[in-house]
């Protein structure tokens, strides 16, 4: 890291996989972080326009069209950093990557132009097999004084040469390429300045593989039609814009996906009066690909959600969810990173993937297939209990009545009861376990026995929706508490606002209120948390919502909310 600002590389090469993940995962999470950071303090303590100079990287005429990953940002840090009065930017730059032995201020911030691009440019640099995968990985710094930054690359290697390096100078294809193949404790580094770009890389190898992107154009990634198709669904003015090239990002997983259904990605981030909005897209050639049903109005069911709930989630028709254009999306994300959804579930949250096997219910069987119109779901976090309780909200139908008659069979073959009981002036039913207990006696007689009735859920009607819930206290203050739903809720409404429609629902986290829960249920956020702490101490809610109108591609928009 360099002293007090933007990032120089440090790349070791590592005959690993993981080298690849720390590499993207850290790029990600810098430019994400500094665009948060210095949206709160640029737009919320000074509301002016911060405008990038370019919705598209220019730096993506370096980056081959079989590149896995590209992120870029498109604005200076110093735009950003300006205003940081709380050093939140060097907190997380400490945080992200070691000191160098470079000075921002003095050394780079004179000729850093409004872009910073960085990019898995080759799964394997030296396509040895017997070494594993040498990942190729380029930084390509817009610079707006190229006589300043080329006395800064010079800087740089005669400071590392002093450190211990070997410093090797060659001429390629017109360009001087400096690079160092002694492994220092700061790693093999090379360096070149192309046009109006300081490129630096892990390999003087990704060096000439980028002047060769140039000189042939129909190498690199401007030329490529999945690019070209991605980069005109980026909007006017952003921030930052990564683009994925889904099956080899797989590839560099070691996986061959057998049916990819997307084969590109591509994320934009942009200011919003409400926080950080990331729009993306996902990109198919497949024509069997159907969208989901899109909502114009806010879905009915979240009025029975209370306003306390830390995670809602709102659509239509789970029977289909399975053919639908999300579930496969999900599936190939999940085969990508985990090998399968089911793993990803248990990694990601355990107890969750324990519901089926402690319930023995198939959730697409004896849940999902009966859900045709409206639903809500949500968990409503407890103060210091491990688990959460949850509400489930469907519009009522034909199925809905069949679908609760198999849930109270499944519920009979776990040993409860069926009860119907009077709740706020409402009838509904309960699955309870009843044991007998017996109450201690100050005499030698024996206890009395009586009959204890555990919850284990309980469901009703109210208007057109069936409820349930997984204890009574929940259901009492939805009969009782109409008015405090989550649809009053003003954070809710401000973040569905910013959410374009028609649209196929939301996923609503309120994070002030699920917190201590999700890092008891999600431990990696623990390690997300250290990266980025000020990023987290900021956010308030985090809200997701997808809609298509065709079939070639899938948009979704992503909201951070942060507190102002």
């Amino acid at each position: 890291m360099l002293n007090d600002g933007c990032p120089i590389p440090h790349f070791p090469v590592v005959n690993s996989q993981r080298s690849f993940s720390n590499f993207l995962v850290a790029g990600v999470i810098a430019l994400l972080a500094i665009a948060i950071a210095g949206f709160y303090w640029f737009f919320v303590k000074n509301p002016v326009n911060l405008v990038a100079s370019t919705s598209q990287p220019n730096a993506a005429i370096f980056v081959s069209k079989v590149a896995p990953v590209m992120v870029s940002l498109l604005a200076n840090p110093d735009q950003l950093q300006a205003l940081d009065s709380k050093n939140q930017l060097s907190e997380i730059k400490s945080n992200l990557l070691s000191k160098s032995i470079i000075d921002y201020r003095q050394d780079i911030q004179p000729w850093l132009g409004k872009e910073i691009t960085l990019a898995v440019t080759n799964l394997d640099i030296d396509r040895e097999p017997e070494n594993g995968l040498q990942p190729g990985y380029l930084m390509a710094l817009a610079t707006t004084k190229p006589d300043k930054s080329r006395e800064f690359i010079e800087l740089l290697f005669s400071r590392r040469v002093l450190a211990g390096g070997n410093l090797i100078t060659e001429e390629y294809k017109g360009v001087k390429l400096l690079s160092d193949d002694t492994p220092t404790k700061q790693g093999f580094l090379a360096g070149a300045l192309v046009g109006d770009f300081l490129l630096f890389a892990n390999d003087v190898k990704v060096l000439r593989d980028a002047i060769n992107n140039v000189q042939a154009a129909d190498l690199n990634l401007t030329n490529s039609v999945q690019y070209q198709k991605a980069v005109q669904q980026v909007p006017e003015n952003s921030l930052a814009v990564a683009f994925l090239n889904l099956p080899i990002v797989a590839k560099w997983q070691g996986l061959e996906l057998s049916q990819p259904t997307y084969n590109s990605q591509i994320i934009s981030l942009k200011l919003n009066s409400q926080g950080l909005l990331a729009e993306t897209s996902f990109f198919t050639t497949l024509t069997s690909v159907t969208p989901s049903p899109s909502l114009s109005p806010t879905v009915g069911a979240l009025k029975y959600i209370p306003s306390k709930a830390g995670l809602a989630i709102s659509g239509a028709n789970l029977s289909n969810l399975e053919q639908s254009e999300l579930a496969k999306l999900w599936r190939q994300a999940t085969a990508t990173v985990y090998g399968s959804d089911e793993d990803a579930i248990a990694k990601l949250s355990p107890s969750l993937a324990d519901i089926p096997r402690r319930w023995n219910i198939n959730l697409k069987a004896d849940i999902f297939s009966w859900v045709q119109g409206e639903y809500a779901i949500a968990l409503i976090p407890q103060n210091q209990q491990k688990i959460a309780s949850w509400v489930f909200v469907v519009e009522n139908s034909p199925q809905v009545s069949a679908g609760i008659a198999r849930l109270d069979a499944i519920a009979a073959t776990k040993g409860l009861s069926i009860n119907t009981l009077t709740l706020a002036q409402q009838k509904v039913s309960a699955w309870t376990q009843l044991s007998a207990t017996s109450k201690p006696t100050e005499t030698k007689n024996q206890a009395p026995l009586a009959v204890e009735a555990k919850v284990q859920g309980v469901h009703t009607t109210l208007g057109n929706y069936e409820i349930f819930t997984s204890d009574l206290e929940t259901l009492n203050q939805i009969l009782t508490s109409e008015e405090n739903s989550l649809m009053s809720n003003r954070h809710f409404q401000d973040s569905i606002a910013a959410i374009p429609r028609p649209n196929q629902g939301y996923i609503y986290l309120d994070w002030l209120k699920s917190r201590q829960f999700l890092e008891r249920q999600l431990p990696i956020l623990k390690l997300a948390e250290v990266l980025v702490k000020p990023f987290f101490n900021q956010l308030r809610s985090l809200t997701i919502s997808s809609y298509s109108s065709n079939t070639e591609s899938l948009k979704a928009d992503v909201l951070f909310q942060l507190q102002q």
